[in-house]
């Protein structure tokens, strides 16, 4: 076999190698950007997004809606262990309680 003819079989395997390397690059750059990850430039550093007043911003919108977050979290924690309580609560116990409180205190 030739040169030619090694050129012509491996040629277009090199070449869809070669195009899904540059397709793999430009989705993964897209997805960093939509994401908000820093691009790295030539030698490494931080291309974007670059720290600033919109950052610090962001910042801290995101950890006052984390601390909301979190006082919910612990509210709702707070309902589900009455709701534990009462299902795991002894039948008996319950329906005594229910009729001491229809009775009428005297």
């Amino acid at each position: 076999m030739d040169k030619l003819g090694i050129i012509n079989a491996i040629g277009p395997i090199l070449a869809i190698i070669g195009v899904a390397g540059i397709a793999g690059w430009v989705v993964t750059t897209w997805m960093r950007i939509k994401n908000g990850y820093p691009l790295d430039g030539a030698w490494g550093q931080a291309v974007y997004p670059k720290t600033g007043d919109e950052a610090m911003e962001r910042i801290k919108l995101l950890s006052q809606e984390n601390a909301q977050l979190r006082a919910e979290l612990g509210s709702l924690k707070d309902r589900l262990a009455v709701v534990e309580r009462i299902v795991t609560d002894e039948g008996h116990r319950l329906s005594h309680e229910i009729e001491a409180l229809r009775r009428p205190a005297n």
